[in-house]
């Protein structure tokens, strides 16, 4: 292991952002399942199946297939934009924080470098913000 951020021996380059929302965890659930939350955080014109294997593209071309579906935890999944040579590992996970407060985590590994890690990393962090604006909504 080289000591770099970001970089572990299992997984290679890996990115983690988190947001708590003061909503409860069914209500966070619901929403980033659902049509409009799938759509902000894994894609516009995505359907996303629990079973294992099922694959899924965006209309902009990233792909990949689900690995698990933890209903009301967590959703693994692999991800590939059409630009790239290899595949990653997408988690988004909700978890309780306090009543009626959840915590959001949306996890990526297998990062080709520093680079894609810190492009990555700002794009989570943009994601994540709209899914805890889109959920926290009135």
């Amino acid at each position: 292991m080289s000591g770099q951020v970001g970089r572990t021996r299992d997984v290679g380059w890996q990115i983690g952002v988190s947001k708590t929302v003061e909503r409860p965890v069914d209500e966070v659930w619901d929403f980033v399942t659902s049509p409009a939350g799938v759509a902000i955080w894994l894609g516009d014109g995505v359907t996303l199946y629990e079973e294992k294997g099922a694959g899924y593209e965006t209309r902009t071309g990233t792909r990949g297939e689900t690995r698990s579906f933890r209903d009301l935890d967590r959703i693994r999944l692999t991800w590939q934009p059409p630009d790239w040579s290899h595949d990653t590992t997408l988690q988004l996970t909700v978890s309780p924080v306090a009543p009626g407060r959840a915590r959001l985590v949306i996890h990526q590994e297998r990062l080709a470098d520093a680079s894609e890690r810190e492009l990555q990393r700002k794009h989570w962090q943009a994601v994540i913000t709209r899914l805890a604006d889109a959920i926290t909504a009135d």
